[in-house]
């Protein structure tokens, strides 16, 4: 006997040989007209973009937002991701060796001071930036 208020809609099993893995991935999906190499690559797309909101909410915080209309939702995501990219591009520019996490620290610590990006990233260009203490005192010692 069938519950009144639940509805049933038809599924198809599609299953995909990953010869590189050596293993088989099976997949539900309601997409019928679809080879089974075009649900597996839309899974694994998926995934990639699981793993970057992954990414974003432990090492950007954007664990909860701060509004919840659409746009601001859209607007947080947006600013994680340009940190995100920027951080990627300098990365990437200068060659720069740590995680992208160890990265977007040393920019957060170093917020409030007034120096160029590469010598918060790179220990050997810090010490080329001794030339002026652009942080205010609090004690004149």
């Amino acid at each position: 006997m069938r519950p009144e208020n639940v509805r049933y809609e038809l599924t198809r099993r599609a299953s995909f040989r990953d010869e590189i893995q050596k293993r088989t991935l099976i997949f539900l999906t309601n997409h019928f007209g679809l080879p089974a190499e075009v649900i597996a690559a839309l899974f694994k797309a998926r995934w990639e973009i699981e793993l970057f909101f992954k990414w974003i909410k432990q090492n950007l915080r954007v664990k909860t937002f701060y509004g919840t209309s659409p746009n601001a939702v859209k607007t947080q995501i947006w600013i994680g991701m340009i940190v995100y990219l920027l951080l990627a591009i300098l990365k990437q520019r200068y060659q720069l060796e740590p995680p992208l996490s160890k990265l977007l620290h040393f920019l957060d610590t170093n917020l409030f001071e007034k120096k160029p990006l590469i010598c918060i990233f790179q220990p050997n260009a810090r010490s080329l930036s001794r030339h002026q203490d652009n942080q205010l005192t609090l004690f004149d010692v």
